[in-house]
């Protein structure tokens, strides 16, 4: 006989329990890499400025959007949309957020492999003695084109998130984000003292810290806002999904608050590791892309006292920060089953699961894989269809929606309700109906720049 939550949709057991799990959310790869790589590549500091300016004027508004939409409706996004507006065509909203958790969690879930099979490695000493360019390049080439090993660390990163899930709300992503995220800030917070503990990290830290506002342009703002945006992991119905689990006695601004608080301070504390590290190793600041981790840190590590440490400890922060992602992506499609079709909650977790391993086996064979996937470029093409687009559509959506279709006054209602005192409410309704969606139709209009 299945425990009741399997069946029930669930509540969060506090507060600190919803912030820890959408916190996992936002927080991951975007965050440790993404976030990283953008500063390298466009100017350093002042690119961190703007990034902070976005995420504070956009990220903020349209996750408290989300968060409204899903308490006030106490369903996944489908379910929600119906609720508010019976019988309209903005039910096909819900079912695009649906539709992108699925397969954003299937590549998603091979870069999270990666990040496993490196944590082993580093641990069993590959990357011990003398390490060079040329070695890390080979053997990420090696690794990333071995079909049997990367399906084998997808099947892990989907088999524990399919687990997770299955046990359900409070059982399930609440006790493990409960574990996860202190796990995640302690690893980080040590990881950054020890890379600016190295020899010549002020460098690095110039680098990230002192802006230079020669660098600033008009690209380096649409990056900042392209990255705030993706890396708060909304417009996919994530929020809306978590939402619906929060008490009504809650504050929802406060928790968005806390949310993206949390988010960013992690990826700022990602660019202390690495800015720090890079200069030690006399890399320059303005590198990037995969090579960052996977082919520039295994050489810095081979140089650092006790780095054979250092390194696993970097990766299993990228494994923990990418599992805490999963997790939520994978809740959006199995809210919905529960909701709409009264599914239980593990055959739910299982069938979704197992689609998004099927669909995340193209991805993993197309780094060298398979020739045919390889040329495909499935990954890329994933990654950049419902990792860019389709986020970008479903976050303009969710302003319309609450802004324009539901409205503005039965929004705030909810809002309300936990907090009457909202004293951010004229800045949230502007930015809601009118500055958030300029800057996300910039954002599409200008999405082939930002996928790279």
């Amino acid at each position: 006989m299945e425990n009741q939550e399997t069946n029930a949709r669930g509540t969060w057991g506090s507060k600190i329990a919803f912030i820890f799990a959408a916190a996992g959310s936002a927080i991951g790869l975007g965050n440790i890499w993404r976030f990283p790589t953008q500063v390298s590549q466009n100017g350093g500091a002042v690119f961190v400025l703007v990034y902070i300016i976005a995420v504070a004027l956009i990220g903020l508004t349209v996750m408290l959007a989300e968060l409204t939409i899903g308490r006030h409706a106490q369903k996944n996004p489908v379910g929600a949309i119906e609720h508010i507006k019976p019988r309209s065509p903005w039910k096909l909203f819900g079912y695009l957020g649906v539709i992108t958790g699925v397969c954003i969690l299937s590549f998603y879930s091979v870069a999270a492999g990666w990040a496993v099979g490196y944590m082993v490695k580093t641990a069993s000493g590959a990357f011990r003695g003398e390490v060079t360019g040329q070695m890390t390049d080979r053997i990420f080439t090696e690794f990333s084109a071995d079909p049997l090993q990367v399906i084998l660390l997808l099947a892990i990163i989907v088999g524990l998130t399919t687990f997770i899930i299955s046990r359900g709300v409070k059982k399930g992503i609440e006790r493990w984000t409960k574990i996860l995220m202190p796990i995640l800030f302690v690893l980080i917070i040590f990881l950054a003292i020890r890379a600016l503990t190295l020899p010549g990290a002020g460098k690095g830290l110039v680098f990230y810290l002192k802006p230079d506002f020669s660098k600033f342009s008009g690209t380096v703002v649409l990056f900042a806002l392209g990255q705030a945006f993706f890396s708060l992991s909304l417009g996919m119905g994530t929020m809306i999904t978590y939402g619906s689990y929060i008490s009504k006695s809650d504050n929802l601004v406060s928790s968005a608050g806390w949310v993206t608080f949390s988010d960013t301070l992690i990826a700022i504390l990602a660019g202390m590791i690495i800015f720090p590290t890079l200069a030690f190793s006399g890399q320059p600041g303005d590198v990037g892309g995969v090579g960052l981790i996977y082919k520039i840190f295994p050489i810095i590590f081979s140089q650092i006292p006790g780095g054979y440490i250092f390194g696993t400890l970097f990766f299993a922060l990228i494994s923990v920060a990418a599992l805490t992602s999963t997790i939520s992506l994978l809740e959006v499609p199995v809210a919905y089953l529960v909701d709409e079709k009264n599914w239980s909650r593990t055959k739910a977790a299982l069938g979704i699961g197992t689609l998004a391993f099927v669909l995340g086996v193209p991805s993993a064979l197309s780094s060298g894989g398979t020739q045919i996937f390889t040329k495909l470029r499935i990954f890329y093409w994933f990654d950049f269809i419902f990792g860019n687009i389709s986020l970008a559509v479903g976050a303009l959506l969710i302003c319309v929606f609450v802004g324009y279709v539901w409205g503005v006054k039965k929004a705030l209602q909810e809002v309300f309700s936990g907090n009457p005192r909202f004293k951010l409410k004229p800045f949230w309704v502007f930015s809601l109906k009118f500055l958030s969606p300029i800057a996300i139709i910039i954002i599409l209009i200008f999405i082939k720049t930002i996928a790279g």
